[in-house]
């Protein structure tokens, strides 16, 4: 398994986006399982000081001396008369602003990372919801072919039963959360719109799942299963079943 920490992580331990939102919330006081998860992540460790510099900059700029007389040419100033030096409101100002963009930026879009964290991200959503593979949710499979259908893709041929289907929150939005029935048994099918990986990416994890990512529709697919033959298998049907590039094709045609 890479050295590297998933965005998305399941059980007890924290993962990176619950680490950037307390460290948004309070930068100078994490917890044990925060500091824990700073020790081994290289991205938040590069974020954390990011938004430590910012901090620096604002007590910097909060820490100047008031000057004598200040209440009374600020009651001057309200009356008409121009403040004698605004530069230093505005650099406040900025600096406040500068670190309240930088936290929603990360918040909104992580950092960039490697293309393999695309499928070690789903494996940790598959394991933080175990559900998926006893539940029968939303499983209308004119339900699965508007899913796709809004995903740029086109359903050639049935690919299975589907039994799960969920639309999940992932860094950066959402995703389609799905479980269906192959051959071989049950297999996770995550579509997940506005991420285009280059090529074909495939993740093993050490004596655990495998993953697989390809390009497609208006985003990506991951393929998760027991194993890499498993997946392998599926991707195969899936490409002989769907048509990733029903979109793009309507839009020559047109």
């Amino acid at each position: 398994m890479s050295a590297d920490t998933p965005i998305l992580a399941g059980g007890p331990e924290m993962h990176c986006l619950a680490f950037r939102r307390a460290k948004l919330a309070d930068p100078n006081r994490l917890s044990g399982q925060a500091l824990a998860h700073l020790t081994g992540c290289p991205s938040c460790q590069a974020f954390a000081r990011r938004i430590d510099a910012n901090e620096k900059r604002l007590a910097r700029a909060l820490a100047v001396p008031v000057p004598d007389g200040l209440s009374d040419r600020i009651v001057l100033g309200a009356t008409g008369r121009r403040p004698s030096s605004p530069y230093r409101l505005w650099a406040l100002a900025a600096t406040v602003l500068l670190t309240t963009g930088i936290g929603f930026a990360w918040l909104k879009r992580p950092p960039a990372e490697p293309q393999y964290n695309f499928a070690a991200s789903a494996i940790a959503h598959v394991k933080h919801e175990p559900e998926s593979f006893t539940l029968i949710k939303d499983a209308d499979p004119q339900r699965f072919a508007t899913i796709l259908t809004s995903f740029g893709a086109d359903m050639r041929a049935p690919i299975g039963k589907v039994r799960y289907v969920k639309l999940c929150p992932v860094p950066g939005g959402t995703a389609w959360h799905i479980v269906f029935e192959t051959e071989d048994g049950l297999v996770t099918l995550m579509l997940i719109p506005g991420q285009r990986p280059r090529g074909r990416n495939l993740f093993e994890e050490k004596d655990g799942m495998s993953a697989l990512v390809r390009a497609a529709g208006q985003g990506c697919y991951v393929i998760v299963a027991e194993t890499r033959a498993k997946v392998e298998s599926t991707d195969r049907l899936l490409k002989q079943r769907i048509n990733w590039t029903a979109l793009r094709t309507t839009s020559q045609l047109g």
